[in-house]
């Protein structure tokens, strides 16, 4: 190998070293689930506005990025002051919608990752036998939410930094946008850790998530 080469292979490290730093900000590692966080009995509860609520998302892969949204379907949180003490919600997965696509492509990746057309059902969130993912709080810490995030049967805990204010009877908990690794719950297709793919052709294992919740007493 003459030094040119060398000298090249080291420059790519560094800038596959440096965008892995960038990325990997916010980057939830996911552990073995925790006890569910208890609500005194001065808590007070707040219900979530489903229709004021929203989870964005943003998947991968080498030639673009795709966004959309997913809703919730119900959710509670138990607030002493303005003290965030224990709480759950559930993701509608049905909900799911590629908002950088349009037409006739928006439909069919919709599709590919609800896992509603036959043969494609395991590859990514098989939605007709799990319709539902949910979140449940083990803990806030400072500015760090924590709890037990379930998809397809797989239960991590997570944590990423939340905002958290409120206005009258009204709450808002807004996340910073932070990655989760889906293969942590067993969503492996087109991963290059776990099949021959090469890298300019597998689909990242990161998903970006930001959450937006409204809840009311």
């Amino acid at each position: 190998m003459n030094t040119k080469s060398i000298k090249l292979m080291g420059m790519a490290a560094i800038v596959a070293f440096t965008m892995s730093c960038k990325d990997a900000q916010n980057e939830v590692e996911a552990t073995a689930a925790a006890a569910e966080a208890e609500a005194t009995m001065e808590a007070v509860t707040y219900k979530v506005d489903t229709a004021a609520s929203s989870i964005a998302w943003v998947g991968s892969k080498p030639t673009a990025d795709h966004t959309g949204t997913l809703a919730l379907s119900s959710g509670m949180v138990m607030v002493n002051g303005e003290a965030l003490e224990s709480g759950e919600f559930t993701i509608d997965m049905n909900s799911m919608e590629v908002t950088d696509l349009e037409g006739e492509k928006a439909m069919k990746l919709k599709n590919h990752l609800s896992g509603i057309v036959e043969g494609t059902e395991t590859d990514f969130f098989n939605v007709n036998k799990y319709p539902t993912a949910k979140f449940v709080v083990t803990g806030l810490n400072g500015k760090m939410l924590s709890g037990n995030l379930t998809m397809k049967d797989v239960t991590k805990n997570v944590s990423f930094p939340v905002t958290v204010s409120y206005d009258g009877d009204k709450m808002m908990l807004n996340s910073e946008e932070f990655t989760i690794n889906r293969t942590d719950w067993g969503i492996k297709y087109g991963s290059q850790a776990f099949s021959d793919k090469v890298l300019d052709s597998a689909i990242a294992d990161d998903i970006k998530l930001t959450v937006s919740l409204v809840a009311t007493k």
